[in-house]
């Protein structure tokens, strides 16, 4: 389990590799002209101030999107991502970090449309202001899993649901199975993009097992470990498990793996990974 709140955390390796994931597929839609509808079930504030409270106690940005921030040999899959993080830090300061509804915002098109869902009573508010004159987007305080039943399939037929839980109960790695294998009942072509931390391996098993056992194909895993695993208290990887993963993201994040574990984990512990595993 997690003690989680995402302004603790904003910028760090797991955000870098969420939103790494989140931009590609986003990129790779956005190939056809038809309109699709972006799906955030646990969206959170939005925006996070790094030299803020929270951020500033645990300083876990130092040793994520800080470490990218001034490198010039940033390869070129990763420039929507990095963009989408200068676009809110336009003195070219980094003093924001912007989580997955504003990094969606700023790559969206003009007909695209946005989702989101948060309960937190202090997130709510914020993520609501950001959007309030955005006409593309609706946000609601409402369960993220309901909306796997209620918002799907679009109209467009087209859409990317990211579903990024806190964690903070055991039974959420069995509620984000559910909700995955509601909404794709209901919208079998939709892409699922699923983030997951590594605290503890076999929950981590036990949810691909539980997963597979829906029956539903075409799963991509792909994970990025700071250090080995551990018994102890604490993340030591994240992840993210997307279905219907677009044609090009295997080889995009085989080579962007390699190149983040080299940047974020210099030490060189931890692990890269990337596996299909089921098949299409």
């Amino acid at each position: 389990m997690l003690s989680y709140r995402h302004s603790f955390h904003a910028g760090n390796h797991a955000d870098v590799l969420k939103h790494t994931v989140q931009s590609l597929i986003i990129t790779a839609l956005k190939e056809k002209e038809k309109p699709f509808l972006y799906l955030d079930t646990h969206a959170g504030a939005g925006r996070y101030q790094l030299s803020g409270e929270h951020a500033e106690r645990t300083g876990e940005y130092l040793e994520g999107i800080a470490k990218l921030w001034q490198r010039d040999d940033i390869p070129e899959a990763l420039t929507p991502y990095l963009n989408a993080v200068k676009a809110y830090n336009s003195n070219g300061t980094l003093r924001f970090y912007p989580g997955s509804p504003l990094i969606a915002r700023q790559l969206l098109r003009e007909q695209d449309s946005i989702h989101l869902t948060e309960l937190h009573p202090s997130d709510f508010p914020l993520l609501r202001g950001e959007f309030q004159r955005d006409t593309r987007a609706k946000v609601v305080r409402e369960d993220g899993y309901q909306q796997l039943k209620s918002q799907l399939p679009p109209a467009s037929r087209r859409g990317f649901i990211l579903i990024d839980p806190p964690y903070e109960l055991k039974t959420d790695y069995q509620a984000v199975v559910k909700g995955i294998q509601e909404g794709y009942k209901r919208f079998a072509t939709g892409v699922y993009a699923l983030w997951y931390p590594v605290v503890l391996r076999q929950q981590i098993k036990r949810m691909l097992k539980d997963l597979e056992a829906t029956g539903i194909r075409n799963i991509l895993q792909i994970e990025l470990a700071m250090l080995p695993d551990s018994d102890r208290y604490g993340m030591t990887a994240s992840g993210m498990i997307v279905i219907n993963p677009p044609w090009k993201l295997h080889a995009q994040m085989q080579t962007l793996l390699l190149w983040l574990h080299g940047v974020l984990a210099p030490n060189g512990t931890g692990h890269t990974l990337i596996e299909q595993v089921v098949p299409e």
